[in-house]
């Protein structure tokens, strides 16, 4: 049985939103933008390219985690780069991480090519600094270079691990 909570995470460009919308649809969930949920200032900040810190990202992440508690079965983009953002973002909750990594270079081209986003390419290498790997993390599932495979596929992967691998202890 799929969790309640499902968040999509791994940094700008790697298809967060994409496979969401399609991922809620197929398991009937609530679908959630975790961009939307950023301040304006911190639209505004990054969109100039400036990374956010910590500070930056506490509301929002508390925003995302607030979304959750009163929209069960949802489907959630964040990015949850570091894991103490994820253990915030857990807590309380059924929930699993679906980690879309993916290769620089295609992460670059998808965020050169993108448009009406405020978060710049120049900013990826700030995320990727950021990002601590999640692998071996409870209930956190990783899906590699998903880029090279349909959505649907995508999608049909993460709702077989979900089903399968989830830990009933966790």
């Amino acid at each position: 049985m799929a969790p309640s909570i499902i968040y999509v995470m791994g940094t700008s460009g790697c298809g967060k939103t994409t496979i969401s919308t399609a991922l809620a649809s197929k398991l009937g969930y609530n679908y959630g933008e975790g961009d939307h949920m950023h301040s304006n200032a911190n639209k505004e900040k990054m969109a100039s390219g400036r990374p956010l810190t910590d500070e930056d990202r506490r509301p929002w992440l508390s925003e995302i985690h607030e979304y959750a508690l009163k929209h069960p079965n949802s489907v959630l983009t964040c990015s949850a780069l570091k894991r103490t953002y994820r253990e915030a973002l857990r807590k309380d909750l059924d929930a699993a991480f679906i980690f879309l990594k993916v290769d620089k270079n295609v992460l670059l081209n998808r965020l050169k090519n993108r448009v009406g986003h405020f978060m710049p390419a120049t900013l990826l290498d700030s995320q990727l600094d950021t990002l601590e790997d999640p692998t071996g993390e409870p209930n956190t599932f990783v899906i590699e270079n998903h880029g090279d495979k349909s959505v649907e596929t995508v999608v049909d992967n993460i709702v077989w691990l979900l089903n399968s691998k989830m830990d009933p202890n966790s």
